[in-house]
């Protein structure tokens, strides 16, 4: 039977992104690129979100790409939020069909039939995006002012330095409680605060144990998940403001619900019962993707 140790080291490893899914990821967002390019003076794009960051779990969907649109296409900012949004989702159906694009608060989705193939991107997240000094403007129609102010580099850059503070277990760490997250139905909303607040929980350096680190961070999400986490950049509204007081304690709720099967599971490993230990791990905290043998 294998060890809880080298069980984390596996699942650690499942959760990383196989050469299959960097590839097809590769292929498919430069095809859309390239179709965009057809319709919209694009003046530059990058890959953004938890894919650019490493931090993605699985199944791999909804990966970023910013199109920071030029010249030819600046009166878009002179307009309501949908008008741009609505002409990306009509090029993009052009090329992928309506019923596999559809328009969302800040961005454009597209979807493929990856139904049966494994390691194949379910979907991308397609932003336009004006730049304003060192940063950028994006549509976002949920708010008063139809725009919000971005820079997603500045996570990366805080992302990356926290990765190299942790022994390079921080990005490990992030995509194991993300997939706690996506295991019990999203209670932490967006995915992307549990990024956020990892930087300032997650203190370096690395203690070498998965078990202990992961039930820690759990504890200090739930504990300090009614504070408000600000945008990065400070650009934006806080990320925190995704969820209200009612959706905060449900969440904290399956935090420290989660936080105890961890409890649990190190207790049954301390006393012997490594199956039992594997078992709460899988079945309570992470979901299939978790190792029994």
């Amino acid at each position: 039977m294998i060890s809880v140790q080298d069980a984390f080291k596996k699942f650690s490893s499942r959760l990383e992104l196989t050469q299959r899914e960097q590839d097809d990821a590769s292929r498919r967002q430069q095809e859309i690129r390239n179709h965009l390019r057809t319709k919209f003076d694009i003046k530059s794009d990058f890959l953004t979100g938890s894919y650019a960051r490493w931090t993605k779990t699985k199944p791999l969907k909804d990966v970023d790409i910013f199109c920071v649109l030029g010249g030819d296409d600046l009166h878009y900012r002179k307009k309501e939020p949908d008008v741009v949004l609505e002409d990306f989702r009509s090029c993009l159906a052009d090329r992928y069909g309506d019923g596999k694009v559809k328009t969302q608060r800040r961005s454009v989705c597209v979807e493929f039939d990856v139904a049966g193939q494994e390691d194949r991107v379910l979907s991308f997240d397609v932003v336009p995006a004006f730049e304003k000094n060192d940063h950028f403007e994006i549509p976002d129609t949920t708010v008063s002012a139809g725009w919000t102010e971005s820079n997603p580099r500045v996570h990366a850059e805080q992302a990356t330095e926290a990765n190299k503070a942790f022994s390079g277990e921080w990005k490990r760490m992030v995509r194991m409680v993300k997939k706690w997250n996506e295991f019990h139905g999203k209670p932490v909303k967006p995915s992307f605060l549990i990024e956020v607040m990892a930087v300032e929980l997650l203190d370096p350096p690395f203690g070498g144990d998965y078990r202990r680190e992961v039930k820690t961070l759990l504890a200090s999400i739930a504990d300090r998940l009614n504070e408000t986490w600000p945008d990065p950049a400070g650009l934006g509204p806080p990320v925190s403001n995704a969820m209200d007081s009612a959706a905060r304690d449900l969440a904290r709720e399956a935090l420290l619900a989660a936080q105890h099967s961890a409890a649990k599971a190190i207790r049954c490993e301390r006393e012997g019962r490594n199956g039992d230990a594997l078992r709460v791990w899988r079945d309570e905290v992470f979901g299939t993707l978790f190792p029994l043998s």
